[in-house]
């Protein structure tokens, strides 16, 4: 939170906006319906208070517009039911991938997201070809596989990532701040040492046993 503190003291400059007049509008991206999304929002909102505070603009402050966004199955009506009663801020729902556009051009002032940018927007296609060397073999990570997979992974997330920063330019406007949380490794560390990859290891280990014993079962059904 600290960074957060220090990215907006040193980069929102409160007399530009008082002037304007208008509000600061606030995209959080991959908002999910969990508490966390609203901790983000009022660490950022408290900081944007203090900033204007700290110049002797408090009473000018704008009003501001919070944008929740995440994909179209999220539980938009779990997250709306949770917003705290006493947040500073409008709160509006976008739906959509934040891969491509989702505001008009230089609307947005701030934009947060935290852990969601390491998440794909959809499997590379040779992952699944089973004549492809990069074919995965129905595992569903990179731990361990083999350059072709892991070079997949890699050219779908470098394609992934710039759609989104292209995306966030447009809607950007001058002067706008990006707050943006990523988790990553070092590149001496082994994939295999990543707690991350070891943990969907564990999890592609019960799929591959939940699906043999669904099998199982179905074939024992057959014999009935």
């Amino acid at each position: 939170m600290q960074l957060i503190h220090e990215a907006i003291a040193k980069n929102i400059d409160p007399r530009v906006h008082a002037e304007l007049k208008s509000p600061i509008c606030i995209a959080n991206f991959d908002c999910s319906i969990g508490p966390n999304t609203f901790l983000a929002m009022q660490t950022i909102t408290e900081t944007l208070e203090l900033q204007f505070q700290s110049h002797g603009l408090a009473a000018q402050m704008p009003e501001l517009q919070v944008f929740f966004n995440d994909q179209v199955s999220n539980d938009f009506n779990t997250l709306f039911k949770n917003i705290p009663p006493s947040r500073k801020y409008f709160a509006a729902g976008v739906p959509g991938s934040f891969h491509g556009h989702l505001f008009p051009r230089e609307t947005l002032h701030l934009v947060h997201s935290s852990t969601s940018l390491c998440w794909l927007s959809k499997i590379p296609k040779e992952i699944t070809d089973k004549s492809s060397s990069a074919w995965n073999k129905g595992r569903i990570h990179c731990t361990n596989a083999s350059k072709e997979v892991a070079d997949a992974y890699a050219n779908q997330y470098k394609v992934d990532l710039e759609n989104f920063l292209n995306a966030r330019a447009h809607e950007l406007a001058d002067n706008g701040l990006m707050l943006l949380q990523i988790p990553v490794a070092c590149d001496v560390i082994l994939e295999s040492d990543v707690d991350p990859g070891k943990a969907f290891q564990l999890l592609e280990s019960c799929f591959l046993d939940m699906t043999q014993a669904v099998r199982n079962f179905l074939l024992y059904l057959k014999k009935l």
